[in-house]
């Protein structure tokens, strides 16, 4: 198994700090973390549509 990298840990805690909406991703091979990708979400409020009366 993998040993604890505080390196590691730290980017990883970095990557969840910085994003409001989105996913961290964390690839491992042979039981060690070799990537961390970060993809954020920006979210609009939906506006609603406003009915005209008919004339």
């Amino acid at each position: 198994m993998g040993q604890y990298d505080k390196h590691k840990a730290e980017e990883i805690k970095k990557a969840v700090e910085k994003i409001a909406f989105g996913t961290v991703l964390i690839t491992i091979h042979d039981h060690q973390i070799t990537q961390i990708d970060a993809t954020e979400k920006v979210r609009f409020a939906q506006q609603r549509k406003i009915k005209k009366s008919g004339s």
